[in-house]
């Protein structure tokens, strides 16, 4: 019992005097909960957009009156096609006769219940009204046969009256179609393509991580430094070194997704690969600058619920036009976010890299700033 008690106390003191690994223990699970706070708690209903085309007044107003519904009314199919073409809406209805069109985008298999529900409503709605309007107009047929009856009480107006009683009111024909997928298409071919660069980002930083601290805990790095090779060699030849396994890890991960998951690629598969290469060499810098401020593989490791958990949560796996104005600026900081936006817009919507400029020139804003302080942080372990 003394012995078991001896190694339990030496394991709590070298535990309490790793100030990293109390953090981890106590900080990481609190920081990661307030995230999760900040993400539920202020998330809202699901915010529709739909372009209305020969669409009544009536069912406009319908439309608008419900929550979270914003209803965009255009002259033209052709206006309300390119609205949804450049993602400014989510779907377009279109009346003609009596029977109604409905084209969804289906990038969002949420928005696109929302907007099948909310559209059945309303013209459930429409419906009640044309009922309400034929049973006042049946109430006053009969009204005026029974004071004719009343007059003239030969005549036999129930067959009149029967008749108008027994007229089927018909709302029209809805027709849905779909820009991406088909009506089984769900959430998890929504948040797919932002797996696909979490898993990118998160093996090739844990990987490549382990490697890059082994290197400098078995004094490789050092022997190095002590030779006249520059700094931003060092780190330039680590990225490219460790980049030729990312490009086969990356190639791997899209492919099989695409191929064993059976995920519809409206763009270029090629495109898609681009994008989840930079990503993996930002998930690369990263991890080098990283992994100077950590002495083992378990402090390395902890390093992954402050940097790699919150990129999920931002990324768009919760859609962030559903939070709090505020809480969608922290998205900002996070590389998965504009790389989960860039592959979204190519597997759905089919935009090539030139559309792309803003997402991919952060990505490499990242990779450029991330690469400068690599170099700026290798002064520390220059011996000469």
């Amino acid at each position: 019992m003394t012995r078991i008690l001896a190694i339990s106390q030496r394991v709590l003191k070298e535990l309490f005097r790793d100030k990293r690994t109390l953090a981890l223990m106590f900080l990481a699970p609190i920081l990661i909960l307030v995230l999760l706070s900040l993400i539920f708690n202020n998330n809202a209903s699901t915010k529709v957009n739909i372009a209305t085309v020969g669409v009544t007044k009536a069912v406009n107003q319908d439309l608008e009156a419900v929550k979270h519904v914003k209803v965009m009314r255009h002259k033209s199919q052709a206006t309300a096609r390119k609205a949804l073409n450049e993602q400014q809406v989510d779907a377009i209805i279109k009346k003609s006769g009596a029977n109604y069109t409905v084209t969804h985008a289906n990038t969002d298999a949420t928005k696109t219940s929302v907007v099948k529900m909310v559209f059945n409503n309303v013209r459930t709605m429409e419906t009640m009204q044309k009922m309400r309007g034929k049973l006042q107009q049946i109430m006053l047929t009969n009204a005026k046969l029974q004071a004719k009856l009343a007059q003239v009480t030969h005549h036999a107006p129930q067959a009149k009256g029967g008749a108008l009683q027994n007229k089927r009111i018909s709302n029209g024909k809805v027709t849905n179609h779909y820009v991406y997928g088909d009506k089984n298409t769900n959430f998890f071919d929504k948040i797919l393509p932002i797996l696909m660069g979490f898993f990118v980002f998160f093996f090739v930083f844990l990987v490549s991580g382990m490697a890059l601290l082994k290197e400098r805990t078995s004094g490789t790095l050092d022997r190095l430094l002590a030779t006249p090779v520059k700094r931003s060699e060092i780190v330039l030849g680590y990225m490219i070194s460790y980049g030729i396994i990312a490009v086969l890890q990356t190639v791997v991960i899209v492919l099989v997704t695409i191929q064993l998951l059976g995920a519809e690629v409206v763009g270029n598969v090629l495109n898609i690969i681009v994008v989840n290469l930079l990503l993996a060499l930002v998930a690369l810098a990263f991890d080098i600058l990283l992994s100077t401020f950590a002495n083992s593989e378990f402090q390395m490791m902890q390093f992954i619920p402050i940097v790699v958990v919150p990129q999920v949560f931002f990324a768009g796996i919760i859609p962030l036009d559903t939070m709090a104005d505020w809480v969608q600026k922290i998205s900002y900081v996070m590389p998965l976010k504009y790389a989960g936006d860039a592959v979204t817009d190519i597997m759905m919507y089919g935009t090539n890299l030139l559309k792309l400029g803003g997402d991919l020139g952060i990505l490499l804003g990242f990779l450029v700033v991330l690469t400068m302080l690599n170099i700026v942080g290798l002064r520390r372990y220059r011996k000469v």
